[in-house]
């Protein structure tokens, strides 16, 4: 697995992370880029930028883009419900920390995920590009998708015509 997809496993003790839904599916992203969750709030669509980051927040007093990860992973856009929620996340970006909004259907828990249930995403049966996603881990009968947000969002940083490379 390439180094930035290996998570940030503590040993004996696993990974926190902050688990939602989107569709039917459950996510997770790790605890530490966390920053806040909001309920929904005014959006503002951005015209012509990318539909995975399509539109913005005013997140105390910062202009914050919106991504929806459903366009990513395949799945069809959802009107928003009374359990949408927004999730603040800090990721690095070109080596400097950024906000970004994540849409998530439901927020659901803070829960710690072990090593010993993680795999690589199968290459043959898996509906969604390998390429965004970190691992896969089992958890209670279900199947958790930590995604990989770096090559996700380094698509939408690449200047124009220029090749997109992720570390």
């Amino acid at each position: 697995m390439p180094y930035h997809k290996i998570p940030n496993w503590t040993p004996g003790q696993g990974l926190e992370v902050l688990t939602f839904g989107l569709g039917h599916e459950t996510f997770a992203l790790e605890a530490g880029i966390v920053r806040e969750i909001l309920d929904m709030m005014p959006i503002t669509t951005v015209p012509g930028a990318d539909p995975m980051a399509g539109a913005v927040i005013n997140f105390r007093g910062r202009i914050v883009p919106l991504a929806d990860l459903r366009g990513a992973f395949g799945m069809e856009a959802q009107g928003l419900t009374a359990e949408s929620r927004i999730i603040v996340i800090e990721l690095p970006v070109d080596g400097n920390p950024v906000l970004i909004g994540l849409t998530a259907d439901r927020v659901n828990e803070v829960a710690v995920l072990q090593a010993d249930d993680a795999e690589e995403a199968p290459v043959i049966g898996i509906r969604w590009p390998r390429e965004h996603v970190r691992c896969l881990v089992r958890r209670g009968g279900d199947v958790v998708v930590l995604p990989d947000l770096p090559a996700l969002f380094a698509r939408l940083t690449a200047p124009a015509g220029e090749p997109v490379v992720v570390h």
